[in-house]
């Protein structure tokens, strides 16, 4: 087995606010074995004063969106989305992110030909196919008259209606091997048919998918731009908000009544401005953009004062995705570089019920960091412009 030390870096532990006190680590079997410069080594990197992080997390991928285009995604075979899925998970490692949450879509065919070294990508946590209503924003069919109540199976979500309908999608979803479930409880840009400010599924429904993700140990997150969407999630037991760019005082009050966790995705508007239409957004889909880009950062504030916890997210499609480090860009220019990057590591672990062995750098932790030149607490271009000069995955040098 071997021991590597780390040594001669600026080490930042993923909760404070300031550097360590230490500036070595010892690295075994993948995880961090120790602090500072204790015990024999087989050998030694020489950071030169480098900044250390944990390994970033990205709480919102789609690792099979391989277009911009949804409903034209629906329509392509999982073995070619599979092809891009690897390209776009090694692309997100050798940019810092060592963990992944997938928002919808990736399979178990995906984790297993990462767990066992097929390609190289972050560690995944999956949701399967996001759930959504007929008509809501999982809903990429283009109805011509009147709406089928049938429901369907895509290469992202499913739609599913009705109590019990529910419950079993849940089940299935979960004995399928997902770590969490993906509902939509309000509009969307991409999807045809809803408006924003609808609100989708009814409270009984996500009771009865909340349920069964509780029975296994685990939660559900809902893609939710509204207040009243919010609101309706939360109090009906949805533990993460995704989006939540229209979210006011009060929503922001319920989600931290129950513990909620927001993920802003700002960057997502941003790419889709500048790039949506080269890549085949529709012209209904940018419409709707101008509803919710600018009220973005006002959401991450609203909710910093009422005491939500803040993670981490891109929700990058198709050929956008070489902006996920904007998003770093973006939060930086409205949250102190410390508190971006918590969000990127300690608050996302939490997220992902893995506090203490991702998004920190203490003993027993996956051995997952980022290199940065220059300084990240006081300037994130260090991150995003740059600097991230290796990518060490599980204890060994993936970039």
């Amino acid at each position: 087995m071997t021991r590597t030390r780390l040594r001669n870096a600026r080490i930042w532990n993923g909760v404070d606010d300031g550097y360590a006190p230490f500036t070595s680590i010892t690295v075994s079997d993948g995880r961090i074995a120790g602090i500072g410069d204790d015990g024999p080594v087989d050998e030694e990197v020489d950071l030169s004063g480098q900044a250390l992080l944990p390994g970033f997390i990205d709480a919102h991928f789609h690792a099979y969106a391989a277009l911009v285009d949804t409903p034209a995604l629906e329509q392509l075979p999982l073995s070619y989305l599979a092809h891009h899925a690897a390209r776009l998970m090694a692309d997100a490692l050798g940019r810092g992110f060592t963990t992944v949450r997938d928002a919808g879509g990736a399979d178990w065919g995906l984790a297993r030909a990462l767990a066992e070294g097929l390609i190289p990508g972050p560690r995944l946590f999956r949701s399967g196919r996001a759930l959504s209503q007929t008509g809501g924003h999982g809903d990429s069919r283009v109805h011509r008259g009147e709406p089928c109540s049938c429901g369907t199976i895509g290469n992202l979500s499913r739609v599913v209606d009705g109590v019990e309908a529910v419950r079993l999608a849940a089940r299935e979803t979960l004995a399928g091997g997902a770590d969490q479930i993906k509902i939509f409880v309000s509009g969307g840009i991409s999807s045809p048919t809803d408006p924003i400010a609808m609100r989708q599924y009814s409270g009984s429904e996500i009771r009865a998918i909340v349920a069964e993700a509780r029975g296994r140990q685990t939660y559900v997150m809902a893609h939710a731009y509204t207040a009243d969407a919010i609101i309706h999630a939360v109090c009906n037991g949805v533990r993460s908000i995704e989006h939540g760019n229209l979210l006011d005082e009060a929503a922001a009050a319920a989600m931290a009544r129950a513990g909620a966790f927001l993920v802003p995705t700002l960057v997502a508007y941003e790419a889709l401005t500048a790039e949506g239409g080269a890549y085949g957004l529709s012209a209904a889909s940018a419409a709707k953009i101008a509803d919710v880009a600018g009220r973005g950062a006002d959401a991450v504030r609203i909710a910093r004062a009422a005491g939500v916890a803040i993670g981490f997210g891109t929700d990058l499609l198709g050929g956008l995705h070489p902006w996920q480090l904007g998003e770093f860009r973006l939060r930086g220019a409205i949250e102190a570089p410390v508190d971006v990057l918590r969000s990127a590591t300690s608050v996302n672990a939490a997220l992902l019920n893995r506090t203490g062995e991702l998004g920190v750098i203490a003993p027993g932790a996956h051995a997952d960091f980022v290199i940065v030149d220059g300084d990240p607490l006081s300037d994130l271009a260090a991150i995003w412009d740059g600097g991230i000069k290796a990518v060490w995955q599980s204890g060994r040098r993936v970039r």
